[in-house]
C-alpha cells in the first residue's frame, strides 16, 4: 500500500494522504509502511511517522543512516541532513536566549535559517535542506511569537521617516517595539491585542511593546494627526484594512504585506490602493518560500476615484460579492458540475473533463469526502 504522489509529494485530501489505489485516507505505521484508517475513526493526525522533522528528533538520529531511515520520503543528501541540523542547532540556542527589539529577532533568527545574513525575498537553499529545518513550521512559530512580517533597518527607517506613526493591527507590538527602541513616535492598537486572548493570529500572549484594544477604524478616528502604518491586515477582513484606510484622512500610507495576489489585504483594499493612491517608495523584505512580502509608501491621489468594477459570475455574469471565487450559486444551482467540495470557506468545482484526467485515487477521495457539496 503506497499513498498516492504527485510531484514527488503525497497528495492530500481533507488534510490527510490518501491510498494510491482506493483513495481511502492512509495513515503510517513505521517508515514508509501505510494503513487504511478504518471508516468513520478520527484521522490520526498526531502521529509520529507524519510529524515535521524536529531538533529532538535529528539530535536522537545520531547517524544519517538512520535519519534515512526515520524519513525515507525526504529526499535530503547526507550534507543537507548535517547542514540543517547545524543550523537548528543555532536557532533554537538564538530562540532560547533573552530576545531585545533593539538588536531584532525575527531578522537574526532568519539569517540564521538562511545560513548567513537574511536577503530580501525567501532564503535561498536546497528542497532537502528546505525539509530538514521545516520552513513552515519555523515560520509559524516566529509569526505566533514575533510578527508575521520581518523588518529590515531599511525598512524601519523609512518607516521613522513618516512619524508619528500608528500601528493598527499591531499584533504583538513587534514592529512598534523595533521603531521605538530606534526613536520613533509609534502607537500600536489592535482590535484583540494578544496579552489579551483571543487573537487567532498570535497566540503567545505577551506583546513587544503596549498595543491599546481598539479596532483599526477606531484607531484611525482616534489618532487622526499619524501617519498610518498597515502591516499584514488579514486577506478576509475588510474592516481590518479597506474600512481603516477609508476612514484615514492622511495623505501617505505605510503598507506591509503582498499583492493583490499575495496573502495580505482583501479584494476592496487592493482596489482602493490602485484607484485612489501612488506608490512613492518601495522596499522588498526578507519573505518565507512563496510568501512575498514589502514594505509601500503610497501616497494619497488628489482625487478620489469611485470604485466602478464589479466582480461578475464568469458564466452569466450577475454581480457577486467583491472577492468572490468561481460561479454565482445561481449558476451553480442550475448546471450542477460533476463534483464540488468546499475548501477553506471557498466552494471548488470540478467539470467531468477534469475529474477524467486525475488519477482514480484522487477522484474517489473527493467523491467521497465528508466536505462534497
Amino acid at each position: 500500500m503506497r499513498p498516492l504522489l504527485s510531484g514527488g509529494r503525497r497528495v492530500s485530501v481533507d488534510g490527510h494522504p490518501i491510498c494510491g489505489g482506493c483513495g481511502a485516507a492512509v495513515a503510517p505505521t513505521a517508515p514508509d509502511r501505510w494503513r487504511h484508517v478504518p471508516p468513520g475513526r478520527p484521522y490520526p493526525h498526531g502521529s509520529k511517522w507524519l510529524a515535521p522533522i524536529t531538533l529532538t528528533e535529528l539530535r536522537r538520529l545520531e547517524t544519517f543512516e538512520a535519519f534515512a531511515a526515520r524519513y525515507p520520503d525526504a529526499a535530503v543528501t547526507p550534507g543537507e541532513w548535517l547542514e540543517g541540523r547545524r543550523r537548528l542547532e543555532d536557532y533554537h540556542a538564538r530562540l532560547a536566549a533573552p530576545l531585545d527589539p533593539a538588536t531584532n529577532p525575527l531578522l537574526e533568527l532568519i539569517s540564521i535559517l538562511a545560513g548567513g545574513r537574511a536577503t530580501p525575498g525567501p532564503p535561498r537553499m536546497p528542497p532537502g535542506l528546505a525539509r530538514v529545518l521545516d520552513l513552515p513550521g519555523r515560520r509559524r512559530e516566529l509569526s505566533s511569537r514575533l510578527a508575521w512580517s520581518v523588518p529590515t533597518e531599511a525598512a524601519l527607517g523609512l518607516i521613522a521617516d513618516h512619524g508619528p506613526i500608528l500601528d493598527a493591527g499591531a499584533g504583538t507590538g513587534y514592529w512598534a517595539a523595533l521603531l521605538r527602541a530606534r526613536g520613533a513616535d509609534v502607537v500600536a492598537t489592535d482590535a484583540t491585542p494578544p496579552d489579551g486572548g483571543g487573537n487567532p493570529f498570535h497566540r503567545e500572549r505577551a506583546t513587544w511593546a503596549p498595543v491599546e484594544r481598539l479596532p483599526s477604524v477606531a484607531a484611525v478616528r482616534r489618532h487622526r494627526d499619524r501617519t498610518l502604518l498597515l502591516c499584514w491586515p488579514p486577506p478576509e477582513d475588510d474592516a481590518a484594512g479597506y474600512a481603516a484606510l477609508r476612514a484615514y484622512r492622511g495623505g501617505t500610507l505605510l503598507y506591509v504585506g503582498g499583492d493583490a495576489e499575495g496573502p495580505t489585504g482583501t479584494a476592496r483594499l487592493h482596489r482602493e490602493l490602485d484607484l485612489n493612491w501612488t506608490p512613492t517608495d518601495d522596499l522588498a523584505l526578507p519573505s518565507w518560500p512563496g510568501i512575498p512580502d514589502r514594505l509601500t509608501v503610497w501616497r494619497r491621489n488628489p482625487s478620489r476615484r469611485p470604485h466602478r468594477q464589479r466582480d461578475r459570475c464568469p458564466e452569466c455574469r450577475r454581480f457577486v460579492p467583491t472577492g468572490h471565487l468561481g460561479r454565482c450559486d445561481a449558476c451553480y444551482a442550475s448546471s450542477p458540475p460533476a463534483l464540488a467540495v468546499r475548501a477553506g470557506g471557498h466552494r471548488v468545482e470540478y467539470p467531468a473533463a477534469a475529474l477524467e484526467a486525475m488519477p482514480a485515487a484522487l477522484r474517489a477521495a473527493l467523491e467521497a469526502s465528508p466536505n462534497r457539496l
